[in-house]
């Protein structure tokens, strides 16, 4: 029976957010109840462990399960703004699992910068727990642990899932070749061939399979399959491996197993063992379903015992259902695992936090916010069918996120000196220093009763960095910044008169002159005396900082640099990265790791967070321009 507070929650979630087919199923099934008979022990576990406990304050659950065996990647900034999103919005609670199923692959290295990767995007799995908890009345919906689950935490329960499909005459170990596997599976256009061990008894199966968990047979010499239709359209469904004989040691487990279950076997158990109730995952999983419903039916169906009593199934039901969305496909970037460490290990990139690289770790270096990888991740939506997203999109959600927290500053990135050669006679001395100010942030940012930040204060001198674009001896047509006789205003500060420049011996203009006229000071009543064309950036020779400047760009210049096939390395942008030696002022040169700029006219920068060092070394990354260029 539905209840009314199931109702009232999908109404709200709907009333807030676009709707999709993944909203669309959740509230379908919040509306018919599916799964409001659901208990919850405080911990995953089998049928009996969830009978004991209380009614699942959680609406839905939901979970995000990586393997930790990499760094995690924009697409998986996609899919956990989706599984926690959810969640919270439909009152359920999001499980962060690592899928550790695999012992050669996974680290405690990806464990923990995936547990990183996770809070810093604004999800906590712990805090969702004790929210539904409260609001439902109950207690935490976890019995208090803030540890993320892991795979091989219900190795022992897989085992014994194992076992009662063997029992149950769904499952035999086959000790046919691998080749000789992958020849009898047969193709597309012809059924599969059954395997000579497929007519084993129950007894010899369970005999062959404890000696496999005992270690009597090597690596690669048996594996347990489950018995489901060797003739099936679906190849995945010919009878799929589900245990294989690897002597490895396990980052948890240690060596406690030889034997490790499929991923497409454990995959069912966690979500169930779990509670899960919308399992979803990218398209490339949905050929997997069948088997997953299959696995499902399975463990969850009572079951004769050998001594005939009948007895509930392992798992609870009614089971978790597997949900298919189109995977993250966005321009002139890769996502491959393999592919990006091999841009590592060949040193194409400086290491996986490289601000180039799609990773988490190198997006947030690069200056991407939590923001607005959840604003790109709302903004692009979910369907069923693959599409490519341009680039453009994550980086205008960037601006849109920056624009009104981004504190401005002015920052000259190819520095020629510009010096006022009448400051002594109209201030009384060359080393005259005068206050300027500027405002952090423009007028149009201010939220109304909102308390605006400090002015940015510098000096203005006899001598300051412009950029050397901003002269021009022969100017060409519309030219408006400095040449010869024109007037211009040094934003912030006065307007001036260029009078010409120094060249060196190479003809390379190495100092641009020009007059100051005073009382022209902009804030002050004579700023508009003199009407100036133009107004450029500068940064004073006085209070100036000197800093390096990292101007990064596209990593590939190819769309879609490995489609098809192509050799991705060949589509590298060698103009991804400049560095350049530039000068800031003051307020910039005192940020902290991490703290993010519009640089003005040049567009957003961010402090780096591993090398720059506040006030002694500035370091500063270019997130994005002020507009997209790309190609123009």
């Amino acid at each position: 029976m539905t209840s009314p507070t199931d109702k009232a929650t999908a109404t709200a979630a709907a009333e807030h957010k676009v709707s999709n087919f993944l909203r669309q199923i959740i509230e379908s099934d919040l509306a018919k109840g599916t799964y409001a008979s659901r208990r919850w022990a405080g911990s995953p576990g089998d049928a009996a462990h969830h009978a004991a406990g209380q009614p699942d304050p959680a609406k839905i659950r939901t979970r995000f399960p990586p393997e930790p065996n990499g760094y995690l990647h924009v697409g998986h900034a996609k899919s956990i703004c989706i599984n926690f999103g959810l969640a919270k919005e439909y009152g359920g609670v999001c499980h962060l699992r690592f899928d550790d199923t695999n012992p050669e692959k996974e680290d405690t290295e990806y464990v923990n910068s995936i547990i990183d990767a996770v809070k810093w995007l604004g999800f906590d799995w712990a805090q969702m727990d004790q929210a539904v908890g409260q609001a439902q009345g109950a207690a935490a919906s976890r019995d208090g642990s803030a540890a993320p689950y892991q795979a091989s935490d219900y190795f022992d329960f897989m085992y014994r899932a194992a076992e009662a499909l063997i029992e149950a005459g769904h499952a035999y170990v086959d000790e046919q070749s691998a080749e000789d596997m992958r020849a009898n599976r047969g193709d597309f256009g012809k059924p599969g061939v059954d395997s000579p061990f497929r007519s084993r008894s129950v007894a010899e199966n369970l005999a062959r399979f404890r000696e496999m968990r005992d270690a009597k047979l090597p690596d690669g010499a048996a594996v347990l399959r489950a018995k489901i239709d060797m003739a099936s359209p679906n190849i995945n469904l010919r009878d799929p491996a589900i245990y294989r004989i690897r002597r490895a040691t396990h980052h948890n487990t240690g060596d406690k197993w030889c034997i490790y279950p499929m991923y497409t076997f454990a995959h069912p158990i966690e979500d169930a063992l779990e509670q899960i109730t919308h399992s979803l995952c990218t398209l490339e999983f949905e050929d997997q379903r069948p088997f997953y419903d299959w696995l499902m039916e399975r463990l969850c169906e009572p079951r004769t015992l050998p001594d005939g009593r009948v007895v509930g199934g392992l798992l609870a039901a009614p089971s978790p259902k597997q949900y298919e969305f189109a995977r993250l496909n966005l321009t002139y970037v890769i996502t491959s695992k393999r592919k990006l460490a091999q841009l590592v290990n060949e040193g194409k990139v400086s290491g996986w936090d490289d601000p180039r690289m799609p990773t988490i770790v190198g997006l947030r270096r690069r200056g991407y916010t939590p923001e607005s990888l959840r604003l790109f991740a709302d903004r692009i939506g979910v369907t069923k069918s693959d599409s490519w997203i341009d680039y453009s999109t994550l980086e205008g959600c960037l601006r849109e996120d920056l624009e009104n927290k981004a504190h401005r500053g002015m920052a000259v990135l190819d520095p020629v000196k510009l010096v006022l050669t009448n400051w002594a006679e109209a201030f009384g001395s060359d080393g005259y220093l005068e206050d300027c100010s500027q405002p952090a942030l423009p007028h149009s940012a201010i939220a109304e009763g909102q308390t605006p930040p400090a002015d940015r204060r510098f000096k203005i001198g006899k001598e300051v960095w412009i950029e050397r674009e901003d002269f021009e001896e022969v100017p060409p047509k519309g030219y408006k910044r400095l040449f010869p006789g024109n007037v211009v205003r040094l934003k912030g500060g006065y307007v001036i008169e260029c009078t010409g420049c120094v060249r060196d011996a190479a003809g390379r203009v190495t100092e641009v002159q020009a007059k100051v006229i005073p009382g022209t000071k902009s804030g002050t009543p004579g700023a508009d005396s003199v009407k100036a064309k133009a107004a450029i950036t500068w940064v004073s020779v006085a209070d100036g900082v000197e800093a390096q400047v990292r101007l990064y760009d596209r990593l590939f210049m190819d769309a879609q640099p490995d489609a098809g096939g192509k050799d991705f390395l060949l589509s590298l942008n060698p103009e991804s990265l400049k560095v350049v030696t530039a000068y800031v002022e003051p307020s910039l040169a005192k940020a902290q790791p991490d703290q993010k700029f519009q640089f003005e006219r040049f567009g957003y920068f961010v402090a780096d967070r591993a090398d720059h060092v506040a006030g002694t070394k500035p370091v500063f990354n270019r997130v994005t321009g002020l507009k997209d260029s790309w190609g123009k």
